[in-house]
């Protein structure tokens, strides 16, 4: 199966816009003084990003995503780690949908 062209140009065009975006970022940061604040602020953007995320998905989700969450949160506070947590919230999701929930 071949793909277009077009296809093919479409993907080196994200590709490039999506590293031209991360390594600008690094670029831009090399001009900024670190402050013990501006380090806590980047340091917090992660969860505040999943957070937000998970927000959204929750305020549609039904009881078995509800359920999801609230065992990879408890795996990864208890268990120590977010990758712990994700398997659990997978797994606990993947386990209720199997059992007819």
């Amino acid at each position: 199966m071949a793909a277009d062209p077009e296809i093919w140009i479409a993907i080196a065009g994200m590709a490039l816009v999506a590293y031209a975006c991360r390594a600008g970022g690094y670029w831009a940061m090399g001009f900024v003084r670190m402050t013990p604040r501006l380090e806590a602020w980047l340091a917090a953007m992660p969860s505040a990003l999943v957070a937000a995320i998970l927000a959204r998905t929750l305020a549609s989700a039904g009881p078995v995503e509800i359920a999801g969450v609230a065992a990879a949160f408890l795996a990864a506070r208890y268990a120590g780690g977010d990758f712990v947590g994700m398997i659990a919230g997978i797994a606990a999701v993947a386990v209720l949908r199997n059992v007819g929930l």
